[in-house]
């Protein structure tokens, strides 16, 4: 008989089925079966939640507590993710030093106090820039547009065109924000010593509504929304642009941001948004919170 034909020892068989086994355990699989490992999609449909990050005191877009979330995010969220056939799991957050961080916390890395990250983040600007600067998100599909505006009483302050137009008056601006800065900071200060700053951008706006300060320098959303809170007409109240330095004139489009690796959920998300807005929902998501849909 030729050696070639002889029956390995048994020893030999031992060993070789040993490699054979240890060989996908080697390579990274869990068992002997090659098995694919699911999708990043396919196992949030696994789990049948989307998990949507939303700012924390942020009205009119998100605010409340985390089982009585409230506002504009909030709707959409729950719309876009009963378009995928998900219930929406909101995971709402303070926001960070920079909007880097949020990115780094809610969206690709998680918190390092355990928390996070999230399938998609709501209230993303949407900026060549700023996408450049966080290659780690992929940021897409604005819903919205946003910008500044004064707002003001036609029968106390005519139009405001230009900010000397505000010197001698009370304004109201929201504190931390870009707007508080470039109003505080304007001319070397010469508006900031009668400028309040307040907790929110709505409750700013309300102190104008309120007869208690003459203007009010917040979003057109934050606007909106105090008219909307307090039940009074649009109509009856000036809302004015104002070039400030440092303030983009044209505002700024809000979007979505998910993790750069998980484009197939980017392309659902966007695709749900595309069909909101062609079919009415989204504007009606706007007009139940008392808001204008701005386009992106």
């Amino acid at each position: 008989m030729n050696r070639r034909t002889h029956p390995p020892k048994a020893g030999l068989l031992q060993r070789r089925s040993f490699i054979a086994a240890a060989l996908p355990m080697a390579l990274g699989f869990s068992s002997g079966v090659l098995a694919q490992e699911k999708t990043a999609m396919e196992k949030i449909r696994a789990s049948g939640v989307l998990k949507i990050a939303l700012y924390k005191e942020n009205d009119p877009y998100s605010d409340g507590n985390m089982s009585r979330m409230t506002g504009l995010d909030v709707s959409l969220g729950q719309a876009l993710a009963q378009a995928l056939q998900l219930s929406p799991s909101f995971l709402p957050f303070d926001a960070g030093e920079n909007m880097g961080d949020d990115l780094r916390n809610m969206v690709w890395k998680g918190h390092y106090l355990g928390y996070g990250p999230a399938d998609v983040m709501l209230h993303v600007p949407v900026d060549k820039y700023f996408m450049e600067q966080n290659s780690q998100a992929f940021i897409f599909a604005p819903y919205s547009r946003e910008h500044l505006v004064v707002l003001s009483n036609p029968k106390t302050l005519d139009a405001v065109h230009s900010p000397e137009d505000l010197k001698g008056k009370r304004v109201a601006v929201e504190q931390g924000t870009g707007a508080a800065s470039a109003m505080m900071g304007y001319g070397g200060g010469l508006l900031s010593s009668t400028v309040s700053i307040y907790k929110s951008g709505v409750d700013a706006a309300k102190t104008v509504l309120e007869g208690k300060a003459d203007a009010a320098y917040v979003s057109l959303a934050q606007a909106e929304a105090a008219i909307f809170a307090l039940k009074l007409n649009r109509r009856d109240w000036d809302f004015s642009k104002l070039n400030m330095p440092g303030v983009p004139p044209n505002g700024w489009p809000l979007g979505m941001a998910v993790k750069a690796d998980n484009k197939e959920l980017a392309s659902l998300l966007d695709g749900a948004l595309d069909n909101l807005r062609s079919s009415g929902e989204l504007l009606k998501i706007f007009q139940s919170h008392g808001l204008t849909l701005a386009a992106p």
